[in-house]
């Protein structure tokens, strides 16, 4: 029989209740808002800065996967010998719902 150890466990962090609850309630709006913009264009700015260009293809319950073209500058450093131009290259961008700050309609 091998002699098993007891790893003893510390929290180094705990959200408080006001503030789960805070992020559930903001993470069920903008889901609401998201599905009313699904298949239309927006502008994401997310809460560090970040700002994508895209459609919005799906949502789930924690993300916004937002569909963004793919352009020649962003292709791998390596040769393609498949890549075509004006073939469909768009990405799919998992988003974070809490962290999302301002959504634009495009059109």
């Amino acid at each position: 029989m091998m002699n098993v150890e007891l790893v003893s466990r510390q929290t180094v962090y705990q959200a408080d209740a006001e503030r789960v609850e805070t992020i559930k309630s903001i993470r069920s709006k903008v889901r609401m808002i998201c599905g009313q913009c699904m298949q239309r264009p927006v502008r994401v700015e997310m809460i560090d800065g970040h700002v994508y260009e895209g459609t919005i293809v799906h949502m789930d319950n924690g993300h916004l996967y937002l569909s963004v073209p793919q352009y020649p500058s962003m292709q791998r450093s390596f040769w393609n010998p498949y890549y075509n131009a004006y073939a469909y290259n768009n990405v799919i961008l998992p988003l974070v719902l809490y962290e999302l700050l301002v959504i634009t309609l495009l059109s």
